[in-house]
């Protein structure tokens, strides 16, 4: 898939989390705007990097959903006791 391509699916996605709740910040809008996931992903995820789902990484690991990071960083820094993830 061609980088135009991925970058337009990321934006899109970004919209998406926008108009669904998940992303109000202006701070985490632009970084997320300015560092797509999909630079992050080995070459056969980058397809997927626009879907809003927890994505393998290889070694039992995962790089998060969207809507997971960018929830939490609208809400502002998590206290002690708090949770970083949007309940």
């Amino acid at each position: 898939m061609r980088e135009e391509e991925l970058e337009r699916r990321w934006q899109e996605l970004i919209s998406r989390l926008m108009a669904e709740g998940f992303l109000r910040s202006e701070p985490v809008i632009k970084a997320m705007r300015k560092v797509p996931r999909y630079k992050f992903l080995p070459d056969h995820l980058k397809p997927h990097a626009h879907v809003d789902t927890p994505l393998p990484i290889g070694y039992g690991q995962t790089v998060s959903a969207p809507h997971g990071p960018a929830g939490s960083g609208s809400r502002g820094p998590a206290g002690p006791g708090e949770t970083w993830w949007p309940s």
